[in-house]
């Protein structure tokens, strides 16, 4: 068995994926660590394929990579071994019950028949389809098959679980059902997760890191809390009475104001300080009842990202 770095959880070098005139993957190179990570990107952006990779599913054109520290080109059974993965698509087979489907997949990652079959009952009781365990799969609702296919993917306890759009198809509970579990197996059960959505909310429920791709490119990666750090100069600003007042005066020191409902979002010029402000409303007599950093949302951190697309 080849060894493993537990230190890096993937990693790609400059890896490139034609499909005929079309370039999935364009010289990609990223590292991450074990973790809660979101993987982001419009349609087309090389999610699926840099996924297929990682998974050692299909051969690039260039570039190398490593999962869990092992060459997905040389050693692609190990890597699926050690890893679940529930895809986008559909993967059931009718005429199955539930709890064959996940114990037949234990038993494709190696697992004896007796243990996959106990693992089986196990995962579906964990992800709330113990009550329909014999139903055949096609008997089953869009919410109940994603939470079959994730049965199936941990039902062999991986190092790393991928999810690719785990909540498609999913009503408003079932999907904060989805989301409760994908943030439990990520953050107290010891599971890395690489979590593929074009939802992001979804991401934020679930994740820390991020890995945002656009047109088979790295755009940004980092701490969803760093990323939505605070801006140095940008401020939410509610006063006590009208703002109109307040507001041209700070413009007129130089000062950027947007109206946001009640609120102005201020940005100081870099020679002003924040005394400015208050110094603004005490001359006019206002209260400031207000006043913190503006943070940045994940929206914007993506949005952002793809204005270099």
């Amino acid at each position: 068995m080849p060894g493993s770095d537990e230190s890096i959880l993937f990693e790609l070098s400059g890896v490139t994926k034609t499909y005929g005139a079309i370039t999935a993957l364009n010289d990609l190179s990223l590292r991450a660590k074990p973790g809660a990570i979101g993987l982001l990107g419009p349609n087309g952006s090389g999610k699926t394929t840099m996924i297929r990779t990682l998974l050692g599913l299909i051969d690039t054109d260039a570039g190398t990579g490593r999962v869990l520290g092992m060459d997905v080109q040389k050693h692609q059974l190990d890597i699926r071994r050690k890893i679940g993965f529930s895809p986008e698509d559909e993967c059931l087979f009718p005429g199955v019950a539930g709890i064959e489907f996940v114990a037949y997949a234990g038993e494709l990652v190696g697992m004896k028949n007796k243990d996959a079959m106990q693992r089986a009952h196990e995962v579906l009781d964990y992800v709330g389809l113990g009550e329909v365990r014999y139903r055949k799969v096609e008997s089953y609702s869009s919410g109940m098959k994603q939470r079959l296919k994730l049965a199936a993917a941990i039902v062999h306890d991986p190092k790393l679980l991928i999810l690719d759009e785990p909540t498609n198809g999913m009503d408003p509970a079932g999907r904060e059902d989805m989301l409760h579990l994908a943030h439990d197996l990520a953050h107290h059960k010891n599971m890395s997760v690489l979590f593929s959505s074009h939802l992001l909310p979804d991401v934020e429920a679930v994740c820390d890191y991020i890995i945002v791709l656009g047109a088979g490119r790295l755009l940004v990666q980092g701490d969803i809390a760093t990323l939505k750090a605070a801006h140095n100069r940008c401020f939410e600003v509610r006063l006590k009475t009208d703002t109109e007042i307040f507001a041209r005066e700070i413009t007129s020191m130089g000062c950027v104001v947007r109206q946001q409902g009640e609120m102005l979002l201020v940005e100081i010029p870099p020679s002003g300080s924040l005394a400015m402000l208050w110094q603004a409303a005490a001359r006019h007599q206002q209260q400031i009842r207000h006043l913190r950093p503006q943070r940045s949302t994940l929206e914007e951190v993506f949005l952002n990202a793809m204005e270099h697309v």
